[in-house]
């Protein structure tokens, strides 16, 4: 992705949009080649890679007993490793602070990747989003990766995001909102698409609050782990556009004001058209160009408000590194970090 604009304006409303009135998205999917493997340097620091390191850990395990019964770390949910890590058996607990321990350099070693580009000169303070910021064995291995950069002289503040991770991706959308769409409405429509999870949920922006969205508040949610089913694209969308159908039902009768406007976060690099041009692989099916998903999902939407609603979409670590607004506005230039299925990246400077 290139550098930010030269002569900034207003372009909320429009797919990866860039322009906000208080920042500028000056960078996302930044895909650097690890210069070590076939993959990108991302990968090093996703949370599938913490599962490699530590199912690695378990293999090297001189006690004998593995502490997760044989289960392979990539079916192991986030509280079980957090148990094990807190709850009792010392050698068990040594196995997940080794894997925290590996995973905290790789980390360290991506920010300072990251911070040697150019999309992300100057960069003081990188806020960290993500399923695996949650968890205590996530939050432990930030620190970590915090205490190495500093170690290393590198002068850059490390903070976990706050508010549900599970939230931040729809939340993040409220600064992204037009400004007809937000003075008209009080209530829109927000989707968050993963690797393995699918969130939506009737989002009120309250920007008359706090023009940067920091008020904004989720109403009602629907949540599909998507993984377990192992869906076509096909299905997935059809899946979609019912839980939204499902939510616009349910702010008809609750009396909502609710905008006819759709706002998708989702892996990759976002397109002026909506089509996603690279970095969908981990989404079910193929979901890159010349797969058009606004056009897909609006075929099977209902109407809102008498219209078929627009269907928006913007990357999604851009989006939860926006529900950061607030908290980094002393920042000149920031970026955000998002630890999933892989590991998104985005920067901004506020304005």
């Amino acid at each position: 992705m290139g550098k930010r604009k030269s002569n900034p304006s207003d372009t909320r409303g429009t797919h990866g949009a860039r322009e906000l009135p208080h920042v500028s998205i000056d960078s996302y999917n930044l895909a650097i080649r690890d210069p070590d493997g076939d993959g990108f340097l991302g990968d090093r620091a996703s949370q599938t890679a913490f599962r490699a390191l530590l199912d690695h850990a378990r293999e090297h395990n001189r006690t004998g007993k593995d502490p997760f019964g044989g289960k392979p770390g990539a079916e192991l949910g986030k509280k079980t490793i957090d148990l094990v890590m807190v709850g009792g058996d010392p050698d068990a607990a040594h196995l997940v602070h080794v894997a925290v321990e590996a995973y905290a350099q790789r980390l360290a070693g991506v920010v300072r990747c990251f911070l040697a580009q150019p999309e992300w000169e100057d960069v003081s303070g990188i806020v960290v989003g993500g399923g695996m910021s949650e968890s205590r064995f996530g939050a432990l291995a930030i620190r970590r990766a915090l205490r190495m950069l500093r170690e290393a002289d590198v002068d850059i503040d490390l903070d976990i995001l706050d508010g549900d991770p599970d939230e931040t991706g729809l939340l993040g959308w409220a600064p992204l909102l037009p400004a007809a769409v937000s003075e008209d409405y009080d209530v829109f429509l927000a989707v968050d698409v993963g690797g393995t999870n699918l969130r939506c949920g009737i989002v009120e922006h309250r920007l008359d609050r706090k023009e940067d969205g920091a008020k904004a508040r989720l109403l009602e949610h629907m949540h599909w782990r998507h993984a377990d089913d192992d869906p076509d694209r096909g299905d997935a969308v059809a899946r979609l556009a019912g839980m939204l159908n499902g939510l616009t039902a349910q702010a008809r009768t609750l009396g909502m004001k609710l905008a006819p406007f759709i706002g998708v976060a989702c892996p990759g690099e976002i397109a002026e058209d909506g089509t996603i041009a690279q970095g969908a692989q981990n989404l079910p099916g193929d979901w890159e160009a010349p797969f058009d998903l606004p056009h897909a999902l609006r075929r099977r939407l209902d109407r809102i408000d008498g219209r078929v609603p627009a269907v928006v979409l913007h990357n999604d670590a851009v989006v939860q590194g926006l529900s950061a607004c607030r908290r980094m506005r002393k920042a000149k230039r920031w970026g955000a970090l998002t630890i999933g299925t892989g590991l998104g990246n985005a920067s901004y400077t506020n304005r």
